[in-house]
Order: structure tokens, then C-alpha cells, then sequence
């Protein structure tokens, strides 16, 4: 068996927090823990892995006084956003994509609002360019629209620990932990998001525009409309509605009211707001029923 004190994992998040809980076992192989930070999330985890790790007798850091670590030990990141300078034959990144597919930042969000089929992770080496290296292991998920981000988290953090699992049983044996190279021909990159992505561009489809309010709601911010009397919402939830011929297309006027609810013209298809709040309120019942029927969304 590998000696102990053998990994250091650096984790952030819901997932690394699920992460912990289900190799806890491997407990005595973990030299320490070291946690990081998000504060674009309404709840980062980082205060329940703490209380996981000391649960668990487990030394942690914060990301900012992390300790020195010994070349020889694995360093295991997991939802970590930060590069880690460690040698690459005992770095292994976890990232929430079926790589070499969506490298970057916010993956399983961007994938959620292309629509794509399957969500999965990705185990590999250290690189010296970010989500690069060599692939150890993949798992993966088929999944079905709508479905939103909190769902597909849930989902995801399934392939997470069955891949944390693999890779650590295999320092655990001293097993070869084997690769293989990314096929450059199939990469793609998934850019960083900032707080004028929550906006909804309401000349993209209705389809369109469904994805990316699931795929930002909690634990993110949600998705946001301006309105044209300056008000500003957060939209929790719509619904699709087919499409009707308009003489103009006047994008982002509501054109119906059902039961309090607006129904809003987009690009393409018309789309039924069934939750939302103002931001400065966060108040549903101050939005809904709409008050107003000449409104535009902006």
C-alpha cells in the first residue's frame, strides 16, 4: 500500500465539498487540505469543507497561506480556478468538462447554454496552459432539457467522486497512473463570466434564453432584464411558449398576460415568465402578477 500522507487536494465548492465526504476514508493518505474561495456564489462551500476536515481530524489552509508542498506528493485540485505550480507527473486537475471540449472557465454553465447533450469530467495532468494536459480518465452524463444548473451539479458531482475515487484507489495500490494526449483538432475553449453575462439578450431565442436562466440561477445570481422604465429583475423561472406571426417583431415586448405572468417576444418564440423578483427587493409578489402590460424587456 502507498505509505500516507501521500495527496494534498486543493478543493473549492460544492463539489470538492462532495468530493471530501466520499473519500473520507482515504483520510490517512491526505497530508492536508487547502480551500479556496468564490464569492461570485451564494454559498461557496468553503465553511463546510472546512467543518468536514476537521470533523475528519484533516489539517486545511486557505488558499492565500497555503504551506510549501513536497515535489514527490500528488496535488489533486478539484473546481479550483487558480494554476498550481507543482510537477506535472504528480498534478492532477478534475474539471467539469469531457475535455479537450470547453476548456476554461465556468464549463459546465457554458455547456448548459449551448444545450449540449452530455455533461462530464475530466481527470488529467498538470500543464504548463490551463486544461491542457495529458487525460488520465474520463466520466460522463447524458442529460435532458430543461434542467437547471443546481440539477445539473448534483449530476455532475456524481462523475466527480467516482473519478476522484479512481485516480486515488490507484496511488492508494501504487498503481501506474497512465494518459494519453488531447486531440488539439477537437478543442475549444469556454471563456470567464462576469456580471454583464447574467443579462438576457432577448434577440436570441426562446429556447435559447430558457437555457441560460436555468443554467445561472442558484447558487449563481440569476439571470437579469433591465426594463424600460429603469426597474431592474431577476428572472427564476419561464416557460417556452410556441412562437405566433407578429407584423413587426418588437423584441422583448410583452404580447400576453397569463395569470399575472408576462409572455415576452424574443428573437424566435415567445417566452412566459413565471418567477422573478426585483433586484433591490427580491421580492416575487412585488414583480408578479405583472402590474404593467406595456412593459419591454431591455
Amino acid at each position: 500500500m502507498k505509505k500516507d500522507k501521500s495527496i494534498v487536494l486543493n478543493l473549492m465548492t460544492e463539489k470538492g465539498f462532495e468530493v471530501l465526504k466520499s473519500i473520507s476514508h482515504f483520510k490517512n493518505l491526505i497530508a492536508f487540505i487547502i480551500i479556496g474561495k468564490d464569492a461570485s456564489v451564494n454559498d461557496d462551500y468553503s465553511e463546510k469543507i472546512k467543518t468536514l476536515c476537521i470533523d475528519n481530524n484533516i489539517d486545511f489552509y486557505y488558499q492565500e497561506n497555503q504551506p510549501k508542498i513536497d515535489k514527490n506528493i500528488y496535488v489533486i485540485a478539484v473546481s479550483w480556478r487558480w494554476m498550481i505550480k507543482h510537477p506535472k507527473n504528480k498534478l492532477i486537475v478534475f474539471h467539469d468538462s469531457i475535455l479537450p471540449k470547453y476548456r476554461g472557465f465556468a464549463p459546465l454553465v457554458n455547456m448548459l447554454i449551448n444545450g449540449e447533450k452530455e455533461i462530464g469530467v475530466s481527470a488529467i495532468f498538470g500543464s504548463d496552459e490551463y486544461d491542457r494536459g495529458e487525460i488520465i480518465s474520463q466520466k460522463k452524463t447524458e442529460i435532458v432539457y430543461p434542467i437547471k444548473i443546481q440539477e445539473a451539479i448534483q449530476i455532475n458531482n456524481e462523475n466527480f467522486k467516482s473519478l476522484v475515487l479512481e485516480v486515488i484507489e490507484k496511488i492508494s495500490s501504487d498503481n501506474n497512473i497512465t494518459s494519453i494526449p488531447q486531440k488539439e483538432s477537437d478543442s475549444s475553449y469556454s471563456i470567464w463570466r462576469d456580471y454583464n453575462d447574467y443579462y438576457v439578450d432577448w434577440s436570441k431565442s426562446s429556447i435559447e434564453v430558457k437555457r441560460l436562466i436555468d443554467a445561472v440561477g442558484f447558487p449563481y445570481l440569476g439571470a437579469r432584464s433591465k426594463l424600460s422604465n429603469g426597474d431592474e429583475i431577476i428572472i427564476k423561472d419561464a416557460e417556452v411558449i410556441p412562437d405566433i406571426d407578429t407584423e413587426l417583431r418588437h423584441i422583448g415586448k410583452v404580447i400576453f398576460v397569463e395569470q399575472g405572468c408576462p409572455i415576452v417576444i424574443c428573437g424566435s418564440g415567445l417566452l412566459k415568465i413565471t418567477d422573478a423578483s426585483f433586484v433591490e427587493t427580491n421580492l416575487s409578489s412585488q414583480f408578479l402578477p405583472l402590474k404593467k402590460f406595456r412593459t419591454r424587456f431591455i
